[in-house]
């Protein structure tokens, strides 16, 4: 009997508040608080990266300019067959003429043809020239022969094939630009001319260049960080300010002085020149071209490769390769088999970094690339900054964070992405 009325009775705190209630509430206490420490970094990782990113591939596909400026002639386009050989109904034509003449007194009309201009070269100057004339015409009785005495564009069938084409809310058009395809006038996919195709090759560019320049950071950066961590403190923290030195000095600065060391009548030509090595006639072209970009990039992205490699050798014991040479292993043998494996950590978190920050530089390869050496985010830069093509922008943006998810997933299933340490 005092045996149950103990398992029942109910332990209470000194305020008389059940244990576990009183438990709970503290648990819950710590997550509210954890929470809030946390949401700032979320909230700031929310604004900067994930809306950025989802509003870009929402660009890539957006379609709704076409919806917005002709509402009545998508909707009698419906009826009209892509393939057919005759010209929509007199209903659609009315509609367009409705259509047209209300964004050409609202001003709004010439962006769409920008947006088809993209598609089919000459539509922009079409809207801009029909708009002029449909502003001085009252609604006709035959909008047919009205709309294609105002231009004879539109009595031809691939101008309406390619509103219906891109009659839907959304289209792959921008992102079958941005690996050279088209959609052909009968809806099919096609790639471009040969002389106008321009992306491919960029992305093969920039992965080319990229791989190059992370392989010359290891190269380069491995022995400096190896000499950081085995000196003395002392002269380590030296090095480590000489190596992070360059960040000191601006961006635009650095590469500049690149220009003027790689140019033909620059710094390292004329010490050439001058200790016999080169003949006046014969300077090297180092400047707008692959070779600059490569120079000027590896450079700049060295520090990103040897902070983490020295982060990572500076907590190899020196007594692992002692052991090794020890039991007989030759300095190389000691270096390849114990040494060089526990640094792959580094050497993974250092090339992921400096490949990444690579296909995405575009001011280096702006400067001292010239046009042999740009990568494809100078391109996406222009059609953001000059022509104003946001949406194919936005594909080949997709498509360059498509390639670095890729090479994570590799990585991870190749190294595992918790091996990769900064330090």
């Amino acid at each position: 009997m005092a045996i149950a009325e103990a398992q029942n009775e109910v332990i209470t705190t000194a305020d008389g508040v059940p244990l576990k209630i009183s438990l709970k509430k503290a648990l819950w206490q710590r997550k509210k608080t954890a929470l809030l420490l946390v949401a700032p970094l979320f909230f700031f990782v929310l604004i900067t990266f994930l809306i950025p990113i989802f509003d870009m591939l929402l660009r890539s596909v957006d379609n709704s300019i076409v919806a917005e400026q002709f509402p009545t002639v998508v909707v009698e386009i419906r009826n009209w067959e892509l393939n057919s050989t005759e010209l929509p109904d007199e209903a659609t034509f009315q509609a367009l003429f409705k259509d047209f003449k209300a964004g050409a007194i609202e001003k709004t009309i010439s962006r769409l043809g920008r947006r088809l201009n993209y598609e089919l070269s000459g539509m922009s100057s079409l809207f801009r020239k029909t708009a002029r004339k449909i502003k001085k015409v009252e609604t006709p009785e035959s909008a047919t022969e009205t709309m294609i005495a105002l231009d004879k564009k539109w009595g031809k069938l691939e101008t309406w094939r390619l509103i219906k084409r891109e009659s839907g809310k959304y289209t792959s058009s921008y992102y079958l630009s941005a690996v050279d395809a088209k959609k052909t006038s009968d809806g099919s996919i096609s790639m471009k001319d040969e002389d106008r195709q321009i992306y491919l090759g960029l992305f093969w560019r920039t992965i080319k260049l990229s791989t190059a320049i992370t392989l010359l950071t290891i190269i380069l950066g491995y022995p400096i960080a190896y000499l950081m961590a085995t000196v003395k403190t002392k002269t380590s923290n030296l090095l480590i300010i000489l190596v992070l030195l360059p960040f000191w000095t601006s961006l635009l600065v650095r590469t500049s002085a690149w220009i003027a060391l790689l140019q033909k009548e620059g710094v390292i030509n004329d010490i050439l020149v001058a200790i016999g090595v080169l003949s006046d006639d014969g300077r090297l072209a180092m400047i707008h071209n692959e070779t600059g970009t490569i120079i000027a990039m590896t450079h700049i992205l060295l520090p990103f490769m040897v902070l983490p490699l020295f982060s990572v050798m500076k907590t190899i014991p020196p007594s692992y390769v002692r052991a090794a040479r020890s039991m007989g292993a030759t300095p190389f043998t000691a270096f390849r088999r114990v040494y060089l494996p526990n640094t792959i950590a580094g050497i993974g978190a250092g090339g992921i970094l400096v490949f990444i920050l690579a296909i995405g530089y575009y001011i280096t390869p702006a400067l001292v690339g010239g046009t042999k050496g740009t990568l494809i985010s100078n391109f996406i830069a222009h059609h953001i900054s000059s022509s104003l093509n946001w949406g194919l922008a936005a594909a080949l943006g997709a498509i360059l964070l498509a390639l670095v998810l890729i090479l994570y997933i590799l990585y991870d299933k190749i190294v595992g992405i918790s091996n990769m340490r900064l330090g």
